[in-house]
């Protein structure tokens, strides 16, 4: 049986690894959306790139255009109607080429005078079109969706504390294995955020409502593959009393590991032909589940369960016993 608990360090190095450029890059985008924010320049603060749900705006997706049309040259059309802040992708539906345009809120009667007017222009130089969405969020709006994730986020991960803390109550400690989940979950979170958040700054990938649905369903997804080892511990626990806790831990992840991994790469292949064929609109949703799910099945084998025997031989106090020890004695 291979001793996955006793490289325990190694696993929380990997982890570490992978979480602190997330971080670094999250820091980085706050610390330069902030001050976009103070200068008027942006309405959206935080570690993210975002998209129109949070910062407000118009999305406008168009398509089955008569003549060829390249973005610069959509974009020079809205210069032309005086709005500056716009920006313009490719986007192919069923191998038919189209614009996706995010700008403005383009709401109210002005904003309706101001489509007309784009309309017109656009159908002078490309010929008529497929209007295939038109999506306007306010400012405001999005502040709130924003501060409802963030308490949605919390108010999980209190609740998944409490609920997992009283289902163990009748091992001693049950309180350590509600807080491993939850710490599993939050690996999970900075996994996927901080991954986002570089793909922010390398790649211009922007983050929507969609997001956080991936997010809390990853959440979901972790603590319920993290209950079902921390369950099997407790059971072996019980049938194996006066046993050695690292080894009771290493023998029941063990035996939920075939089950994990066969779950996970069922949901995991089935996300792939999502991401593959799924279409565009889908992409980022798919590709935080994709993350998401597979660091989540990591943390619940490599963190949660490691953590419970860290915290059960006190091997953190332990360490920075140790290092005060051999400070005071250089001393």
């Amino acid at each position: 049986m291979p001793n996955i608990i006793g490289r325990r360090y190694l696993w929380f190095l990997i982890s570490l690894l992978v979480i602190i450029p997330g971080l670094v890059a999250m820091i980085y985008t706050t610390v330069d959306s902030c001050s976009k924010q103070k200068q008027g320049l942006s309405t959206f603060c935080g570690p993210l790139h975002p998209s129109i749900d949070f910062t407000g705006g118009t999305l406008w997706e168009l398509s089955n255009f008569q003549k060829p049309v390249q973005p610069n040259e959509i974009r020079t059309i809205f210069i032309q109607q005086g709005i500056n802040d716009v920006s313009v992708q490719t986007t192919e539906q069923n191998g038919i080429p189209g614009v996706l345009i995010r700008t403005l809120p383009l709401t109210g009667d002005a904003g309706k005078a101001q489509k007309t007017a784009l309309e017109t222009a656009i159908r002078d130089q490309f010929g008529d079109f497929k209007e295939l969405r038109f999506e306007s969020v306010g400012p405001v709006i999005g502040q709130e969706i924003t501060q409802r994730a963030q308490w949605a986020v919390i108010a999980a991960s209190l609740g998944i504390l409490a609920y997992i803390s009283f289902a163990f109550r009748g091992i001693p400690n049950s309180f350590r294995f509600g807080v491993c989940a939850v710490v599993a979950l939050l690996h999970d979170v900075l996994v996927v955020t901080g991954l986002f958040s570089i793909f922010g700054i390398l790649f211009g990938v922007e983050v929507d409502a969609l997001f956080l649905t991936a997010l809390l369903t990853v959440i979901g997804f972790s603590v319920h593959d993290t209950i079902v080892v921390f369950d099997r511990i407790r059971e072996n626990r019980r049938k194996y009393p006066t046993e050695d806790f690292e080894r009771v831990v290493n023998f029941s992840v063990f035996q939920t590991l075939d089950r994990s991994i066969n779950t996970t790469l069922t949901v995991l292949i089935t996300l792939t032909a999502l991401f593959l064929f799924g279409g565009a609109t889908i992409h980022n949703f798919v590709a935080a589940l994709l993350i998401g799910i597979f660091s989540g099945t990591y943390s619940s084998i490599f963190n949660a369960s490691p953590l419970l025997v860290v915290w059960e031989y006190r091997e953190i106090p332990r360490f920075f016993a140790r290092l005060f020890r051999r400070q005071a004695a250089e001393a």
